[in-house]
């Protein structure tokens, strides 16, 4: 949204610069993106009138024209644009001058035929974009008049306008909150508004929640020519290019008050003109020059031979204003702004009028605007308009919002008097009344008591009110502290790509013990009973994604279960299942590797790093397991990881699939208490030192675990052996290539200094001094 400053003074009355006008802005609340300056004075540039334009005889698409620059000499002036005609006045770049961009003009010959000067569009003297072509003059301008008193520079403010201030979307809109900020006095002339009458003859509309309000005034005896120079120069420094005078009015209103108008030809319209939805398949030729297929979600403007208008977004062709045009019919109204958005976007159409009526509109402000404009076009066409205005839908009663000072002055911790509270909400344009304030129509963004308590504090100033505490911390409970663990397991179990689950903590009386708690008032046979473990309610969980076509799913559930009737207790548990294929299916590997025990304990090792153990479980085996061990963390018993017993994995897998199923069961209090006793380490960069790796193939006895050798290798201490991974464990039952009870176990050593980078000799001695050690304790044979 650009704004004027020059135009910004019709309204403000201030001596503050443009820098301190933006700090103004932005205190308020409008972010202003730039400050820059347009139509600045460029030295030879004059006003010419074009007396003779022939075609170049040397190329097709240039012209040899001759200018009268008022020396009574006419200078020949070679130009490619085909917007002009002879007797149009123009601006002229002389020999000398030096265009926007560093573009130096000189005397030169183009295609053999000199040319002394070039004629200038808008966008190369810095106007604005313009249209295509040469920057076409009023034909009322004097010839020899040098640019900088034709246009003379302003100061352009670029603000990035919030969706929920449609009022800031116009000059007068700006000024207004620019005052109420301290900027100076706002003052505007009063708009006379004419009468309304209801009219189907000549406005409609089929649903009034798609349009709230339409009307239509008539003018007549319209004279459509080129506007006057300062209402194009006005158009122009913001970026819109003049078309014509009535055109170029409601763009200057919609500009000036933030509501877009639309003018039609009334002698092309056909009856009344109603707002309705098209038809699916209706086509429209808009002003952009295109013909567009509508939807029948999309809003138009119609009458008896068809849609006229896009609502809200952009005109018709068909009805557009032309030099022809002898009467009009001035349109302003209030559409839904959910429908001008929708449209908008659907056809991929981005006007300066859906940008103002998506954000929102009353009737008050559009028949303001109407009212504006007709008195504009009577100003500077000599035009006749009707007395009254032909309208459809309602007009709004004003909005009322309640208003407690003990509360804005509670909630914002001030101590301003009713009187001076009062004081700033007149500033923004609110009138007291008997149920509180009455909201001006150009506020749409208040409607409760808080809004208006925000506008007391934006005004008052937000840095003025003081920090108080209203709040005090509260110290960390165990439930806080158990919520926290259980959130940091579920980031733990999704990154080792699980999913969560949630199955209910009522289940039938078939997949419970004879010791379950079960309710009273069951609402039937599958709630009867409340749930001692989540494994029962995984399973149907994994059965559903198999059955939907799942390769591999791994499932985990955290919830509370419910103890026996000699033990009423309840115990939060973490339940986990995993089957199926390890790795996605690949062309790679013909059988694919299927998730094992092994799987699901590494994932167990890393829910608390470095405290997870396993021992043969010593209870009895429950029908549903085949294999199944206890899981301690940090010495405590915490639960226990299994693999399901074939016939029931058979009952949950798919007819084909033979997947083993791996559960693990644990106490989550058992793991915070375990967590907590730990000592976090701070986590170490990667080194840049490079690593150097050695393997070490050992033979031992069979009943040596891994995990023995392991421990001996860490215990030695040894400063630069940094990691140690398994490669192979080789057993031969045979005895051919091994001893039957001996196993051969092949380790990958890395080593790494911290500070330089190792030598061969530092790293055999390591490995020596570690192959010493396991020959000493454990009787290992070294074969590499």
């Amino acid at each position: 949204m650009k704004i004027s400053l020059s135009w910004l003074h019709d309204y403000l009355k201030t001596t503050q610069t443009a820098e301190a006008l933006a700090e103004t802005l932005t205190r308020s609340g409008i972010e202003v993106k730039s400050i820059t300056t347009s139509g600045a004075s460029i030295a030879s540039v004059i006003v010419v009138q074009i007396l003779s334009s022939e075609q170049h005889p040397n190329a097709d698409r240039l012209c040899v024209c001759k200018v009268d620059e008022g020396s009574g000499v006419p200078r020949q002036i070679v130009c490619g644009a085909k917007n002009y005609k002879v007797g149009d006045k123009v601006l002229l770049a002389l020999p000398g001058a030096v265009l926007p961009g560093g573009i130096k003009i000189k005397v030169g010959k183009l295609r053999g035929v000199e040319s002394e000067g070039m004629m200038c569009s808008a966008k190369e003297l810095g106007l604005g974009e313009g249209g295509e072509g040469l920057h076409i003059l009023d034909p009322k301008t004097v010839i020899g008049t040098e640019f900088g008193a034709l246009f003379p520079s302003d100061t352009i403010l670029e603000l990035e306008i919030t969706p929920n201030r449609p009022d800031w979307l116009g000059h007068v809109g700006v000024a207004r909150e620019a005052a109420a900020f301290g900027a100076g006095e706002f003052f505007r002339n009063e708009v006379i508004l004419p009468l309304v009458k209801k009219e189907s003859s000549r406005a409609a509309i089929e649903d009034s929640h798609a349009c709230s309000f339409y009307s239509l005034r008539s003018i007549s005896n319209t004279a459509v020519k080129t506007s006057p120079s300062w209402l194009q120069q006005r158009l122009e420094a913001i970026g819109l290019r003049s078309i014509n005078n009535i055109v170029d009015v409601t763009n200057y209103v919609m500009m000036e008050m933030g509501h877009p108008l639309h003018a039609f030809d009334a002698d092309k319209i056909q009856g009344a003109l109603t707002v309705r939805f098209a038809t699916e398949g209706e086509k429209i030729s808009l002003l952009d020059g295109k013909t567009y297929l509508l939807r029948s979600s999309d809003l138009v403007i119609a009458d008896e031979k068809g849609a006229q208008a896009l609502a809200g977004i952009i005109g018709g062709l068909e009805s557009s204003v032309t030099k022809e045009t002898k009467s009009i019919l001035l349109e302003s109204a209030v559409f839904n702004s959910s429908m001008i958005r929708a449209s908008a976007r659907a056809h991929g159409l981005a006007t300066d009028a859906s940008y103002r009526f998506e954000r929102g509109s009353q009737a008050d402000n559009a028949r303001e605007a109407s009212a504006r404009a007709t008195a504009m076009i009577i100003e500077i066409s000599g035009a006749v308009a009707s007395h009254e205005v032909s309208i459809a839908g309602e007009m709004l009663l004003p909005t009322e919002v309640l208003f407690r000072f003990d509360r804005c002055r509670q909630l914002l911790g001030i101590s301003l008097q009713d009187e001076e509270i009062s004081l700033l909400l007149k500033k923004f344009g609110l009138f007291s009344c008997d149920t509180g304030w009455q909201i001006p129509p150009w506020r749409l963004d208040l409607t409760r008591e808080i809004d208006l308590i925000e506008e007391v504090a934006r005004l008052y100033g937000l840095e003025s009110i003081k920090a108080r505490t209203l709040s005090f911390s509260v110290p960390s409970s165990p439930t806080d502290k158990i919520h926290d663990f259980m959130m940091l397991l579920r980031r733990r179990l999704i990154a080792s790509g699980f999913y969560e689950a949630r199955t209910s903590a009522l289940v039938p009386l078939e997949s419970s013990s004879s010791e379950a708690l079960r309710l009273c008032n069951p609402l039937g046979e599958q709630q009867s009973v409340l749930r001692a473990g989540l494994i029962s309610g995984l399973q149907e969980v994994v059965k559903h994604n198999l059955y939907q076509g799942a390769h591999s799913v791994r499932m985990f559930e955290m919830g509370k279960v419910f103890g026996n009737i000699t033990k009423e207790e309840e115990r939060i548990l973490i339940g986990l299942i995993m089957t199926g294929n390890a790795l996605p299916l690949s062309w790679r590997e013909e059988v694919p590797r299927s998730l094992d025990l092994f799987d699901l304990k590494g994932v167990l090792d890393h829910l608390v790093p470095g405290k997870m153990s396993y021992r043969p479980s010593v209870r009895a085996l429950p029908p549903i397991m085949a294999r199944m061990l206890d899981v301690f963390c940090d010495g405590q018993y915490c639960g226990y990881i299994g693999l399901m017993a074939p016939a029931m994995a058979r009952k949950i897998t798919v007819t084909g699939q033979e997947y083993s199923l791996s559960v693990a069961e644990l106490e989550v209090t058992a793991l915070q208490h375990a967590a907590e006793r730990d000592s976090w380490k701070k986590e170490e960069g990667l080194s840049k030192l490079p690593t150097i790796t050695r393997d070490l193939a050992m033979v031992m006895d069979t009943l040596v675990p891994y995990e023995l050798l392991e421990k001996e290798l860490q215990a030695a201490q040894e400063p630069l052996l940094k990691k140690i991974i398994p490669l192979d464990i080789f057993m031969d039952p045979t005895g051919e290539k091994i001893a039957v009870e001996k196993k051969s176990v092949t380790l990958q050593l890395t080593f790494q200094h911290e500070d330089r980078t190792l030598t061969t000799q530092e790293v055999t001695s390591a490995c020596d001094r570690l192959i010493v050690r396991l020959q000493e304790l454990l009787g290992v044979e070294v074969r590499s």
